[in-house]
């Protein structure tokens, strides 16, 4: 038998994987920005653009754009990671931490769905969005936030797959138990480590 492998058909290879990048499993780098979404681009103006927060007891704070813009900004600097396997390295944003808007809300809730223009929803643990581990983001790159890539506001948790960072975000509602948002429902996995590959229930 001959030692010679045999010749793969193109499209067998794959991608290959750079060398001293910290890369999650199955990942592959991407050098653009592909645009994903799970329905239209809302248009929403910065004009009627609002954040509201409800808590577990009904209780609401809501911030219109010049809130945001008056409350302490934040540039992370951090890679982010697609369900799809692309991930894109040392993104830069600008946009309010979690941790300011949460504050002063009164809540013992552990876990919050997110809420979009347009009507996608993802529920997230609420410790994941506390700790300077999420923002509410507005601008990428010392740009405003693009419409196709959730402007004018989104939120931003890099720390988990992409979907979970909601475009065109309007609204937190806390709750005691957790409950499955848009993709969650159809079968992808409630918290999405990319580093655990939780792409799926099951996972």
């Amino acid at each position: 038998m001959s030692d010679v492998p045999p010749a793969l058909t193109p499209g067998f290879h794959g991608r290959p994987r750079p060398e001293g990048v910290a890369l999650p499993p199955g990942q592959y780098v991407e050098d653009g920005f592909p645009v994903l979404s799970a329905g239209p681009t809302p248009n929403v103006s910065e004009a009627t653009w609002s954040l509201t927060v409800t808590t577990e007891a009904g209780a609401s704070t809501a911030w219109t754009w010049a809130d945001l813009m008056a409350l302490p900004q934040e540039t992370p600097t951090v890679d982010i990671h697609c369900v799809t396997r692309w991930s894109k390295f040392g993104t830069r944003w600008t946009g309010v931490s979690l941790d300011v808007l949460l504050a002063d809300v009164e809540s013992t809730a552990d876990f919050v769905m997110v809420g979009s223009y347009g009507g996608y929803t993802t529920n997230l643990p609420v410790a994941d969005l506390l700790g300077g581990k999420a923002w509410i983001a507005h601008a990428f790159d010392g740009k405003r936030l693009h419409p196709e890539h959730g402007g004018p506001a989104r939120l931003l948790v890099p720390h988990l797959y992409f979907w979970k960072s909601a475009k065109w975000v309007r609204s937190l509602t806390l709750l005691p138990t957790n409950r499955p948002g848009f993709w969650e429902r159809l079968g992808y996995h409630d918290l999405g480590d990319p580093w655990r590959e939780q792409r799926y229930q099951g996972d």
